[in-house]
């Protein structure tokens, strides 16, 4: 089975090309572009860039895997409408992931998961040998036990070996993609700005 994964729930705009046989996992090509600022820009030039690399094209797919966040309205957006637009287009099922759990499925022991939300606060999630136990949620740092110890740590991102890993059950119809914001975004509309200000 080859699969494109893509997410965009963090800074690194992630496309890469998976060949998946049972339990074997190969990542043929992934480009990783580290920009907050450049979801929308970035994420169809790292997609055809990794089929490029994989030396494969669209018309081979079989899947495509997406991380659904937690994460920005707007990076959140750019990467499903993209998974959801390939699919489409391709006629190929699309199967969203918590974005988290690309990171955290797969390791040994306790791990806490741990990406920046903005606004002071993080997104998070336990893993008890590589199975989520908690989360995820939003907090401010000092609310998650464990967060300020991750946070001193380099970042770590979703892979696109990790995003397949993330799937669940393949043989299963792919579930609605839903976003996980997991609070409300920043704009608000017109009239609620204006009721604000009063």
């Amino acid at each position: 089975m080859l699969i494109l994964a893509i997410d965009t729930a963090t800074p690194a705009v992630t496309a890469g090309v998976v060949r998946r046989d049972g339990d074997t996992i190969d990542v043929l090509a992934q480009r990783v572009t580290l920009d907050a600022r450049a979801h929308a820009e970035q994420l169809t030039p790292n997609a055809v860039g990794a089929l490029t690399d994989a030396d494969v094209g669209f018309d081979d797919l079989d899947a495509v895997v997406v991380g659904c966040g937690p994460g920005p309205f707007t990076g959140l957006r750019v990467g499903m409408a993209t998974a959801a637009a390939y699919g489409h287009a391709l006629g190929l099922p699309v199967h969203g992931v918590c974005s988290l759990d690309a990171i955290g499925i797969g390791t040994v022991g306790e791990v806490l998961v741990v990406t920046d939300a903005r606004r002071r606060e993080v997104y998070w999630a336990r893993y008890r040998d590589g199975v989520r136990v908690d989360g995820p949620a939003v907090n401010a740092p000092a609310d998650v036990p464990g967060a300020d110890q991750a946070l001193a740590r380099p970042p770590v991102y979703p892979t696109a070996a990790g995003l397949v890993c993330a799937v669940v059950d393949w043989t299963a119809s792919p579930a609605p993609l839903v976003p996980r914001y997991l609070r409300r975004p920043d704009a608000k509309p017109p009239a609620e700005r204006k009721a604000a200000v009063r």
